[in-house]
């Protein structure tokens, strides 16, 4: 058993080095992290990252992120780009290059093409003395205090810091574009995240003959047998003018059953649940979910701009309509 404590001690060890690895960054964020979101947030074309190796692989996930969310992006191998690739490179992007060391061969043959091809070049590196942080425009640096790797040779702190700051970059740039969800979702269509942003409560309710609908001075009887027929666990309840005023669950007749004598009797808006919540049908799905986690029902009335019912919408339409598409 002693071993299996070792093991999480040694775990936890990692997880902190590298966690103290991110915090240190905040205090190099400086005027070329500022420089550099002015300058992709200006720029017409793309921004296209390098790196080799380790650092060539947290490059594709920060291209990764500044694609989906808003900063069209793409991952150029270095080796493959001084052999031909560069010619996707034109001087209307932008060049990250990522490199610990900002001494890669690969990288650094690199910079004589893109200089003549007239691309600014924002360095992600440990050493701003290095050939790759003097022949780079913005430099952004990022140190660590040491290697989560005990014999300090695997990138670990050092990448994960690098990612978090890739990360930080792409947030900030969001923001500044003011990127949507709705946004976020056009580039992700083909996924569960995609049909979860873009859903409409329109999409899910149900409406017209469908819609479980009473009058305020019918009785619980009717309500019961409204309810019955339309099977959504609700009855919305509306006055003569057609407003919505109240509603009744399935879950208060158990309470009504159990409070009244004669409980079929009884007026509906005796007992009814008054000014329940309410959304538009224009709104998102994700919205109508979480309005109801946060309000544990299960059931929303969807109303127009005067507050009459123009259908209803279920928990369970929303689970099966985000799901229904394989991701």
């Amino acid at each position: 058993m002693e071993h299996i404590h070792q093991y999480l001690q040694q775990a936890a060890e990692v997880l902190e080095n590298e966690a103290e690895a991110v915090r240190d960054q905040i205090e190099y964020l400086g005027s070329d992290f500022i420089k550099a979101v002015d300058l992709i947030l200006n720029c017409s074309g793309r921004v296209v990252v390098t790196g080799m190796g380790k650092s060539g692989h947290v490059g594709r996930k920060i291209a990764a992120t500044l694609a989906s969310t808003g900063t069209p992006s793409f991952f150029l191998h270095p080796g493959e780009g001084i052999h031909g690739d560069l010619g996707m490179v034109t001087p209307a992007d932008i060049v990250m290059a990522i490199s610990n060391s900002g001494e890669v061969d690969e990288v650094l043959a690199l910079l004589p093409s893109l200089k003549v091809i007239g691309v600014p070049v924002i360095g992600i590196t440990e050493s701003l003395t290095s050939t790759l942080a003097q022949n780079c425009e913005l430099v952004l640096q990022v140190k660590v205090k040491c290697e989560a790797c005990p014999l300090g040779l695997a990138p670990t702190s050092s990448t994960t810091a690098v990612m978090a700051l890739g990360d930080a970059l792409a947030i900030v740039l969001l923001k500044a574009r003011n990127f949507s969800a709705e946004d976020f979702a056009l580039y992700h269509p083909g996924g569960a995240l995609g049909r979860k942003l873009l859903l409409t409560v329109e999409k899910l309710m149900y409406s017209g003959v469908d819609s479980p609908i009473i009058l305020q001075d019918r009785t619980i009887r009717d309500a019961i047998i409204i309810m019955t027929r339309a099977n959504y666990g609700a009855v919305m309840v509306i006055d003569e003018n057609g407003h919505l005023t109240g509603i009744v669950t399935d879950g208060d007749l158990k309470r009504i059953i159990e409070k009244y004598p004669e409980p079929l009797n009884v007026p509906v808006d005796q007992v009814m649940t008054r000014n329940p919540k309410t959304i538009t049908k224009e709104k998102l799905a994700a919205e109508a979910m979480h309005m109801m986690e946060a309000k544990n029902i299960t059931v929303l009335p969807v109303v127009d701009a005067q507050g009459s019912p123009e259908g209803i919408i279920h928990l369970h339409s929303i689970i099966k309509g985000l799901t229904g598409l394989k991701g």
